[in-house]
């Protein structure tokens, strides 16, 4: 199931998004630690079935340095080419969630993430933080390079496995 598809099949459901999702990343390399962060990111989730979807534009990630984000959008990532990642799936264990009681709940993960025009399978844990008519989703996962084709240049200039972390506060629609 496509993300796109997905985020339009909430029109009746129980549903949870926003726009200003963030997604962040952190290389741990031998010449200098790279980081960057995208505050763009759309997210859905659907409280009744555990249906989720993501959508991050790769050019709005930001770089403390701009030659690192034209490197990530011209040699690793191709953003012109790959504009966006996308992950599309469910919370496996959706009933640990109480969405109308406030509080903390462990949970996981599964779907399709799409990368750099690769699909995989994964499934990451993570946190459900209700509170009010805002829910929270907060994950934290490893992700390598080589399962996404994306190509590390000899210098080794990044890590071949890359920290991500996704925190979203969405709202009750």
């Amino acid at each position: 199931m496509s993300a796109a598809f997905l985020l339009g099949s909430f029109a009746f459901a129980q549903k949870y998004s926003t726009k200003t999702g963030k997604v962040s990343f952190f290389s741990d390399a031998k010449l200098e630690d790279i980081s960057a962060e995208n505050n763009q990111v759309t997210a859905v989730l659907d409280a009744s079935s555990g249906e989720m979807a993501f959508i991050v534009l790769i050019k709005s990630f930001e770089f403390e340095k701009a030659m690192m984000q034209q490197h990530f959008n011209e040699n690793y990532l191709h953003s012109d080419k790959y504009p966006k990642s996308t992950f599309s799936g469910k919370i496996a264990n959706i009933s640990a969630v109480n969405f109308t009681k406030d509080g903390s709940y462990d949970v996981t993960a599964e779907g399709k993430l799409t990368l750099h025009g690769v699909t995989k399978n994964v499934k990451e844990k993570g946190r459900i933080v209700v509170s009010g008519n805002k829910i929270t989703a907060q994950s934290k996962f490893m992700i390598l390079l080589k399962d996404y084709n994306i190509r590390n240049d000899k210098l080794q200039n990044i890590s071949d496995q890359i920290e991500v972390t996704v925190h979203t506060e969405m709202l009750k629609q």
